[in-house]
């Protein structure tokens, strides 16, 4: 196995229901950025220590961070905003309005785009939709309704395209940032739930962790299946790691992260995490992995040693 455990980052209890959803890593500092949904709030961390959190974001779900923008984008499923802010302590927040439940995010640098993928009301027709919020101008700038209730997203830079898990039907939308008003496509997956997303720039590929226990490959432009793999449980998010072609699938239940060989599709085996750890962060450099424990409300942080590495082992 490739993670290596090396020490655990105490943070805030939880002050309500929800524990930690989505985070992720601010290059320039390494700062890691996770949405503490149970304390409406962001917890920032590093390697060795809890260093602050950013308060007054309700029921919030999604953390991304942009190192091209220098920003950081939150999604408040609680009061239906997105927040924008600067990296760094005490940010002054911007609230946009996007639709209801917003909880995955993606940003296209190159249109100012950030889209919101809200997971809508059942109760409410037409409201599973995403939202495209011009950034600069912190305004929408389209919605668009999308056949069921979202799961995560991802933008892929070298296509220029959106692209947002469905959780049923169980597709995935396509979204256009030149013609953000609109799907330009629906890729049908073979699994029940889509849930976690990342892409592959080098091979154009996307890989989709689905509740059915399974992991799905496409082929990002047409939607192809290229492979398919049963995963050790129900996931929640994926990170892939481009130096190392490895793919992180966290599995709440039991409590473990699966690693995969992205070039094989082969599962290189489990690293176990606690009950209900569903939330994930790859540095930005592919060196440390932090798995986020809601029971004991800390985070483990792993050092990643490579496969072709002699001896290389990671303590379980």
């Amino acid at each position: 196995m490739s993670l290596h455990l090396i020490g655990h980052v105490d943070l805030p209890a939880h002050l309500g229901r929800g524990g930690f959803d989505h985070a992720a890593v601010h290059a320039a500092t390494g700062h890691v950025y996770v949405a503490h949904t149970a304390n409406d709030a962001i917890d920032v961390l590093d390697a060795r220590q809890y260093l602050f959190s950013i308060p007054n974001l309700p029921g919030v779900a999604g953390a991304l961070v942009s190192d091209d923008a220098q920003l950081v984008f939150t999604s408040n499923r609680a009061e239906n905003t997105v927040g924008i802010f600067a990296p760094g302590p005490r940010p002054e927040v911007s609230k946009v309005k996007v639709g209801i439940g917003p909880n995955g995010l993606a940003y296209d640098h190159g249109n100012r785009l950030l889209l919101a993928a809200n997971v809508g009301d059942p109760q409410i027709a037409g409201s599973h939709t995403v939202t495209m919020v011009d950034v600069a101008r912190r305004r929408v700038r389209a919605s668009v309704a999308v056949p069921g209730r979202t799961r995560w997203t991802v933008f892929a830079a070298s296509l220029g395209l959106f692209y947002v898990n469905i959780m049923d039907p169980a597709v995935i939308a396509v979204l256009d940032p030149r013609r953000p008003e609109a799907l330009a496509f629906l890729y049908t997956v073979p699994a029940a739930g889509p849930h976690g997303l990342d892409f592959d720039p080098d091979t154009g590929r996307l890989f989709c962790a689905c509740d059915a226990g399974r992991l799905v490959t496409l082929d990002a432009a047409t939607g192809r299946i290229l492979h398919d793999a049963p995963l050790s449980g129900v996931p929640d998010v994926i990170f892939f790691d481009r130096a190392l072609r490895q793919l992180y699938v966290a599995v709440g239940d039991p409590g473990d992260v699966e690693v995969f060989d992205t070039d094989t599709m082969k599962s290189l085996g489990r690293t176990p995490t606690e009950k209900g750890a569903h939330t994930t962060a790859l540095s930005t450099d592919g060196k440390l992995f932090y798995a986020f424990l809601p029971v004991t409300h800390r985070a483990a942080v792993y050092r990643v040693i490579p496969r072709d590495l002699p001896g290389a082992t990671a303590k379980e």
